[in-house]
């Protein structure tokens, strides 16, 4: 084919260029906008079959007052902290045994990182297994405290939304 009879020279100076309206074969409307433009309307088939996840944001975030993160302590800490906390009135000794009211020294939950040797009787609010069973080897026990309803609200409202 001669390059006199294609059509972009048969239509050189008309307005539409054989398109019919003049706002058919111009700018990005109408090729359903650019790039991902009209992901929504009018390519809606092909983003939903090849870029499923393209929309919409992922997770939750939740309210600040709902996050609580407690005070916690390790049991190899306890008896670290023992003869200071005896002083304190937050320890007492009873034949042999300490028992620790962690609820006393601003701590919410037991943990089980490092080693005991002697018997304590610990008094908290939660405790890991692992710190259990330690403080159980030793020969001491864990006594776990009621909750305040301040600190047992936020869990409670968040157990109901899951």
């Amino acid at each position: 084919m001669s390059h006199i009879d294609r059509k972009t020279q048969k239509k050189r100076g008309s307005r539409t260029h054989g398109y019919g309206n003049t706002q058919k074969h111009r700018g990005a409307g109408s090729r359903g906008g650019r790039g991902l433009g009209g992901g929504k309307k009018q390519k809606w088939m092909w983003v939903s079959k090849f870029m499923p996840d393209h929309f919409g944001g992922t997770g939750f975030k939740r309210p600040p007052e709902m996050i609580t993160s407690p005070n916690t302590i390790n049991v190899r800490d306890l008896e670290a902290k023992l003869s200071s906390w005896v002083s304190e009135g937050v320890a007492e000794k009873k034949s042999k045994r300490y028992y620790i009211d962690l609820s006393k020294a601003g701590f919410q939950k037991l943990l089980g990182s490092g080693r005991i040797s002697s018997p304590i009787d610990v008094a908290v609010a939660r405790c890991s297994e692992k710190a259990k069973n330690k403080l159980e080897e030793a020969g001491g026990s864990v006594v776990l405290l009621e909750q305040s309803e301040s600190e047992s609200e936020p869990a409670a409202e968040s157990a109901k939304s899951s």
